[in-house]
């Protein structure tokens, strides 16, 4: 046991001396800083204006504190030593909130018993003048003797250092937790958010502030919730803008957001020198960043950036520029900044910042009632805060040159205006008071872990735990605070985020207030982590109370698609209609959508319509019409008929074959009837019975004529003496002739049957307005070799009657056929192109006006000589006017 106690100590020590040459390493780097102070301070030019002032509390343990409060203007020229008060002093009033949240909470840890009985906590906090070598000054503090600037000298005046709350700007929120780090002191940093780097990573280092990370996350589900797409990002600096770059960019660009601009300060930094007006820099790059088509600028800063932003956006309030919506990240939410000559900052009217979420504390308020200069001891900060902000001047004060009342002292904090002093708690405030308390819990729960030795820890033994046996303790901590709400760290050390949505409203008078309007909360559920109230929201002027557009170029309405720009950003793009049956009904559709079969695009091509059922019907006027005239033709031809049959025995019926005359007219008939099974809604019936019934029937009409055309030619022949082909007229041979052509035709249908028949369908895109009811042929190659096979008997049958039409007849039939197979050819030929040019209900009545109008040419070519004979000229149907030999 005692060689384990003496390799602890050993241990101890070795750790001691690492962290003594680490110091001396710190401290030479500092050196330079260190001694050009001491140097203006020798030379008593600075000496009255800039101070260190510290508010202190004793106590067994100190918490450090560094904030902000009042900052100074530098000379323009930094070559020599300014002659004469060289510094403008600035006070942000509304921090010094932040000191008292601070003290109110070591406050009452030190009167509740049950966190740290028997054990009082001090405090001792320096201003930062956001200013690194007074930060590294106030560092330095902390680890040395009181009154003394000598680091880590250990002697009876040392304050026990418990932890550091730190309210740093960006230029040193990297570095302070290194140099701390080699002590491990628990390090609670509440200035600006940060990005990820290796120092965020330092076990003694914890974020009160959500990283840059789950802010860029909330700022993206704002900008994604206003639909805002071209935007103006404005960083801190180089090494913030160079981590958004790598990490955050493709996020922003996945969510469909571009930048106009993308800049930091450093480049206006790079700008400004001993030989450029700081005006002319600060003006050029603040129109480089607002001379854009975007109306939403990105501020990510934090307090210092803040205040050089205020600066720009007062001299550009000179020139009523084009308003602007800001975005203002933690860190630079809008703060009364108290100087000489007031600065405008009616820019920020309608701003939306995403600040730390805050909630009352119960007492904080009865706590800043009653302070003034004249009860409190130890605070450093009141008199410049007090004079600034009620406008008056101490006896005592070194600000001569400031012009007022003298302050009395018991003028009340509840008196002055909400910007200027709020009396509800700040989200930084808020923030500071929770990490008080963390570290007391922590603190606390180490006291309750080693049981046996609660009885030793007292009084003055309890100032030898060290720092760094804190750390277990405070990554695991977990209280509610007098507010009622849960404050933990995360596995990364940092505070679970949660953002208020605040809006700001300026007046003429340069006050501003700010109004809740929303809030962000990754731990809560669904759609409660992200509300806003967008009514509650009072936009800039420039935009008429009217939500603002932040896009490339108008948006893309509905009918139309977007079209990348060749060298712009994907944001900016040309808008072109949609291709025809295609749409598009949203804004800024990349691609148009086709609607479902049965729905059509509109004529905007924004909608899709439902498409309606078509079909040939008895309804409409183009159905009545062929029904009419394929009625007419059949009765027509039931006429002709009759006719024939009631002069049976004349010699014109007798002539050329009475039964083919009769098998033609009943063919004719039929395929007038056949054009009733194309009309009316397609059933499984009529689709099988269709094409079958108008083939057939056809087929029986065309060679009934070829055997008649035939016939003419055998008998012709038949006359010549010695001719022996008289039998053959005298025989049946046309019966067989129609006969064998009609079974062929049918052998070829009853394949089509077999193989693939023809069924109902419909026809969802041959019309883009309607769904067409059809008779699908399910084959077209069967369809086409019935039509072939027609074509082929029509073609024989022509050839032959033309060849025959000059025969020595008296009344030549083969002229009449050769006329209606012309006709008949022709109207066929002229199908095929119009029947696959033509699309829906008008493809059955192509087919339907070839049916008629070919039946019509055969009819009327081969029957009206013979019915004007028998009807009109009775005279003329004489044998001897029907034959007449050739002399």
């Amino acid at each position: 046991m005692e060689v384990c106690n003496r390799c602890k100590k050993g241990h101890l020590r070795s750790e001691g001396r690492f962290a003594q040459m680490m110091v001396i390493l710190v401290f030479l780097l500092l050196l330079p800083h260190i001694a050009c102070q001491a140097q203006v301070l020798k030379c008593g030019m600075w000496n009255s204006y800039l101070t260190i002032p510290k508010y202190y509390q004793s106590g067994d343990f100190i918490y450090g504190g560094i904030v902000f409060q009042a900052s100074y203007v530098r000379p323009h020229n930094f070559s020599n030593y300014p002659s004469g008060p060289p510094l403008k002093k600035i006070i942000v009033t509304e921090n010094y909130q932040h000191i008292l949240a601070l003290a109110f909470a070591v406050k009452e840890i030190n009167k509740n018993p049950q966190i740290l009985p028997n054990t009082t906590l001090g405090f001792k906090i320096y201003d930062s003048f956001l200013r690194p070598r007074w930060i590294y000054h106030a560092i330095m503090q902390f680890i040395s003797p009181n009154k003394k600037l000598v680091p880590n000298y250990k002697c009876e005046n040392h304050d026990n250092l418990l932890a550091v709350i730190a309210e740093l700007v960006a230029d040193v929120s990297q570095e302070i937790p290194i140099v701390l780090g080699i002590y491990k002191f628990p390090q609670l940093m509440c200035g600006s958010a940060t990005v990820e780097t290796e120092s965020n990573n330092l076990h003694s280092s914890y974020q009160m502030i959500p990283s840059g990370f789950h802010l860029y996350r909330g700022i993206l589900q704002l900008l994604h919730h206003f639909n805002w797409r071209w935007i103006v990002l404005i960083a801190a600096n180089g090494e913030n803008l160079a981590w958004f770059m790598t990490i955050m960019f493709p996020k922003f660009s996945n969510r469909g957001i571009c930048f106009a601009v993308i800049e930091s300060f450093t480049s206006l930094y790079l700008c400004y020198d001993a030989y450029t007006e700081i005006t002319k820099c600060a003006m050029e790059f603040y129109y480089k960043v607002t001379n854009s088509k975007a109306n939403v600028l990105v501020s990510y800063g934090d307090t210092h950036s803040m205040i050089f932003l205020i600066y720009l956006v007062s001299i550009d309030a000179i020139n009523k520029s084009k308003g602007k919506v800001w975005i203002l990240t933690v860190g630079m939410e809008l703060k009364n900044v108290v100087r000489k000559s007031r600065w405008d900052i009616r820019g920020f009217h309608g701003a939306l910042s995403l600040a730390l979420h805050s909630n009352e504390l119960p007492g904080f308020r009865q706590f800043i009632q009653n302070r003034n200069p004249s009860n409190v001891k130890g605070d450093g900060f009141i008199k410049d805060f007090w004079a600034l902000a009620f406008h008056c001047k101490f006896q005592d004060s070194v600000l001569g040159s400031m012009s007022g009342n003298i302050c009395t002292g018991e003028e009340k904090l509840e008196t002055l205006p909400q910007h200027v002093f709020p009396r509800s708690v700040t989200g930084h405030s808020y923030i500071i008071y929770n990490a008080v308390y963390a570290v007391a819990h922590a603190l606390h729960a180490m006291y309750s872990s080693i049981p046996k030795r609660r009885a030793m820890l007292k009084g003055e033994r309890r100032k030898q735990q060290q720092p760094w046996q804190l750390h277990h303790f405070l990554k695991m901590v977990s209280f509610n605070n007098s507010a009622g709400e849960n404050v933990f760290f995360d596995q990364n050390g940092e505070l679970v985020p949660r953002f208020d949505i605040i809006n700001w409203i300026t007046f003429p008078n340069q006050s501003f207030i700010r109004v809740k309007v929303g809030s962000m909360d990754p731990r809560a559920p669904g759609d409660e982590a992200f509300t806003i109230n967008k009514d509650a929201i009072i936009w800039h002027s420039w935009f008429n109370q009217v939500q603002p557009f932040s896009v490339c170029n108008a948006n893309c309405q509905p009918g139309y698609r977007m079209k990348r720009k060749e060298g712009q950003p994907f944001c900016c793009y040309d808008c072109i209609p949609c291709p025809r049956g295609r749409m598009s009904d949203h804004k800024d559709m990349a691609e148009c959508s086709t609607c479902p079969d049965d729905q059509y695009a509109n004529k905007d091509q924004n909608l899709c319509l439902p498409k309606i059922v078509s079909f040939l019907s008895y309804e409409e006027p183009l159905g009545i019409s062929l029904a009419m005239c394929s009625l007419s033709f059949s009765l027509i031809t039931t006429l002709v008929i009759r006719t024939f049959m009631k002069h049976h025995n004349t010699p014109i019926v007798k002539a050329n074959n009475q039964d083919l005359t009769y098998t033609l007219l009943i063919s004719l008939l039929l395929c007038f009837l056949c054009a009733f099974l194309f009309i009316g809604r397609p059933e499984k019936v009529t689709c099988l019975l269709r094409q079958i019934a108008f083939g057939i029937v056809f087929t029986m009409a065309v060679s009934s004529v070829l055997a008649k055309t035939i016939t003419v030619v055998l008998a012709f022949m038949a006359t010549q003496p010695g001719a022996r082909i008289k039998k053959w007229v005298e025989q049946s041979m046309a019966n067989y002739i129609v006969l064998l052509c009609s079974i062929f035709q049918a052998g070829i249908c009853v394949v089509w049957l077999a193989t693939s028949p023809p069924f109902p369908d419909s026809d969802m895109h041959s019309v883009a307005e309607e769904i067409v009811l059809q008779c699908n042929e399910s084959s077209s190659i069967m369809f086409y070799c019935v039509l072939s096979y027609m074509g082929l008997l029509a073609i024989a049958s022509f050839t032959v009657a033309f060849f025959a039409r000059r025969l020595p007849d008296s009344f030549n039939e083969a002229k009449c056929i050769t006329f209606s197979m012309l006709v008949f050819c022709s109207v066929w030929l002229s199908f095929v192109p119009t029947y696959l040019s033509t699309k829906g209900k008008y493809m059955v009545a192509v087919e339907i006006f070839s049916i008629l109008s070919s039946s019509a040419g055969l009819l009327g070519c081969i029957f009206s000589p013979k019915c004007y004979i028998i009807l009109l000229r009775p005279e003329l149907n004489k044998k001897e006017h029907v034959i007449r030999r050739k002399h």
